[in-house]
């Protein structure tokens, strides 16, 4: 018997729209206290450790449920840590993890500013199938939902996303933070590629980089010449920098994520790095901790 709920056969990327799709500017945010974001964040390392019975009972001490899921078009199980209050009135907006099974986590991909950076969800959702081990962090409001910037989990080191995201760190995962900016604030560039606070990330900035390139895209490559949005406030970029892990921040223009054909192409960019991070194993590999530990849904 599988120590978490099991979940029929679903589009991953639809299940994300479907959460996010309610996100409003007077949305629903409460300021999580430490220890919630602790709680949290030590679930989740419970759950990339490969240890389900341990992540589970840690994350019913906030009310968060841990599900699993096969993701039709990926054909590969995720478990998703998603809050069980989700849906009733004055929702917390602290937003959901969904986890690679089929091996052990290599990289996250995180998304801190769904529909406020409209369809960046979808480019999330889209480098975290494209190579097996990954970690999607994904907000749960709009980035002006709460009073302030609370909500705005880039630039704010006290949500559940920061807390998440600096877990994974400690895990020595490399990051992928993906946003989303309008035409005109850089119209001669389609993607902004840069390491934020930090250098580490820089071979797979310039990986990725050549890929966008190769696959028709105007790209800013911050460590050469100035642009705007180039994620050096980003909190999340601090403590990878901090610990010497990569972290990349990649803004990508409305055209680009209001085009499917385009968004299809950025993904495959995407993944070239995400690949980097994720090398394929070989037949030989012995079983995975998160997959021995996973079991049978």
């Amino acid at each position: 018997m599988t120590s978490t709920a099991a979940v029929d056969a679903v589009d991953l990327g639809r299940r994300v729209t479907d959460f996010t799709t309610g996100f409003g500017r007077r949305g629903s945010y409460r300021p999580p206290t430490k220890a919630e974001r602790d709680i949290l964040a030590a679930g989740v390392g419970f759950l990339v450790d490969g240890k389900l019975p341990a992540a589970k009972q840690k994350f019913a001490e906030v009310d968060y449920a841990l599900r699993t899921l096969t993701d039709t078009v990926s054909h590969r199980r995720y478990a998703e840590v998603a809050d069980g209050a989700e849906g009733a009135d004055g929702g917390r907006g602290w937003g959901r993890v969904y986890v690679d099974l089929s091996g052990p986590a290599r990289f996250s991909v995180q998304v801190p500013h769904p529909v406020a950076d409209e369809d960046s969800e979808k480019l999330g959702v889209g480098a975290l199938r494209g190579t097996p081990g990954g970690v999607m962090v994904l907000a749960g409001a709009h980035r002006r939902a709460g009073e302030g910037n609370s909500a705005d989990v880039a630039h704010r080191g006290d949500t559940v996303f920061d807390a998440v995201c600096a877990e994974l760190v400690r895990h020595g995962l490399p990051g992928l933070q993906v946003h989303g900016f309008a035409d005109a604030t850089e119209p001669d560039y389609d993607v902004i590629v840069s390491t934020g606070k930090g250098d580490d990330g820089l071979p797979a900035a310039r990986a990725l980089a050549t890929a966008l390139e190769a696959r028709d895209f105007d790209v800013c490559r911050t460590w050469i010449r100035r642009c705007s949005l180039e994620g050096r406030t980003n909190e999340q970029s601090g403590v990878a920098a901090a610990a010497h892990v990569p972290f990349l921040h990649v803004e990508f223009s409305r055209s680009v994520r209001g085009s499917r054909a385009r968004t299809a192409r950025a993904v495959a960019a995407l993944t070239t790095v995400t690949a980097r991070w994720s090398p394929t194993p070989t037949p030989a590999a012995a079983a995975t901790p998160a997959t021995a530990a996973a079991g049978t849904p």
